[in-house]
C-alpha cells in the first residue's frame, strides 16, 4: 500500500488545524474564567526571543497553505497578517482549512519529484515535492502548533496530548 502525496498533506493538515481550534476555544474558555487579559497568552513566548503564540499560529496556518499551493502549482492565497485575538486566530484556521480542502487529490498527487524552490530573502532552497513536504513543510507546521500548545499548557490551559492529536 503506498500513501498519496494528498493523503499525507492536506487532510493531516484540516485534522490538526481542527484540533489548534479546539485548544484555542480552550484557552478563550480559561482566559473568561481566570477574568485575564486574552493578550497574556496571544501576546506571550516561552523565550524572550522566541515568537509570540498569535505568530506560532500565523505561521502554522501559512506552512499548511504554502505547501498546498506549491505542490498543487497555484498561487499561495496571501493573508494580512493582522490577526490580534483568539477569534481573529480561529478565523486564519478556518480560512486556511477551507483554502487547503478546496485544492483536489488529482492537483497534488504524483507531485513527489516535482520541483519546488523557496525563497528567504535572497536566499533560494530547491526541493523535491516530497522532500519539501516531509523533510520541511510538515515538521515546521507541527513545530508551530506545539510552540502554540506548549505556550498555552505553560501558561495554565488545561489542555493535553489528546487535545493536540485529537481523532486522526
Amino acid at each position: 500500500m503506498t500513501i498519496s502525496m494528498y493523503q499525507a498533506s492536506v487532510p493531516r493538515f484540516v485534522n490538526i488545524l481542527g484540533n489548534l481550534m479546539n485548544i484555542l476555544d480552550k484557552a478563550q474558555a480559561h482566559v473568561e474564567a481566570k477574568k485575564l487579559d486574552p493578550e497574556t497568552l496571544t501576546k506571550y513566548r516561552l523565550f524572550p526571543d522566541m515568537l509570540p503564540l498569535t505568530t506560532q499560529v500565523l505561521i502554522a496556518c501559512d506552512a499548511a497553505k504554502g505547501v498546498v499551493a506549491r505542490l498543487a502549482g497555484i498561487e499561495i492565497p496571501v493573508y494580512e497578517d493582522n490577526e490580534k485575538t483568539f477569534a481573529d486566530l480561529k478565523a486564519r484556521i478556518a480560512k486556511t482549512v477551507a483554502f487547503i480542502q478546496s485544492v483536489t487529490p488529482a492537483q497534488i498527487d504524483g507531485t513527489e519529484d516535482k520541483d519546488i524552490v523557496t525563497k528567504r530573502g535572497d536566499k533560494e532552497t530547491h526541493y523535491k515535492g516530497m522532500q519539501f513536504l516531509l523533510g520541511h513543510a510538515v515538521p515546521n507546521f507541527y513545530f508551530h502548533v506545539t510552540t502554540t500548545y506548549a505556550i498555552l499548557r505553560h501558561n495554565g490551559v488545561e489542555i493535553g496530548k489528546r487535545d493536540f492529536l485529537g481523532n486522526p
